[in-house]
């Protein structure tokens, strides 16, 4: 079995923040998690009312990977409603919105 460390949610969503900001992206976190192990949520914005909503999972395999929950793009109202549920089910949940 092998152990790979896992980076701590903070830091993944900081260095998150930076590559979205180098790459022209405004990036901003509507709700903090927990600093050491919270889930991320990614709520891609394209500023025409929409958004995709990218998840963190597991595969098969243990490996964590990005799943899309609605499968694409989704009006903005109902990817805030559906985040809204996940932070009560979850209240180290982290949300990441990134307006591109």
């Amino acid at each position: 079995m092998t152990f790979t460390p896992r980076l701590k949610a903070g830091i993944f969503i900081r260095a998150l923040i930076r590559r979205a900001e180098g790459e022209g992206a405004s990036a901003f976190i509507p709700r903090k998690g927990s600093e050491e192990a919270g889930a991320i949520i990614l709520k891609v914005a394209t500023l025409d009312g929409e958004v995709l909503v990218l998840n963190q999972a597991r595969d098969g395999k243990g490996e964590l990977v990005w799943a899309r929950p609605f499968g694409g793009m989704v009006p903005d109202a109902r990817a805030a409603e559906w985040c809204a549920r996940q932070a009560q089910f979850d209240p180290d949940v982290w949300i990441l919105e990134i307006e591109d």
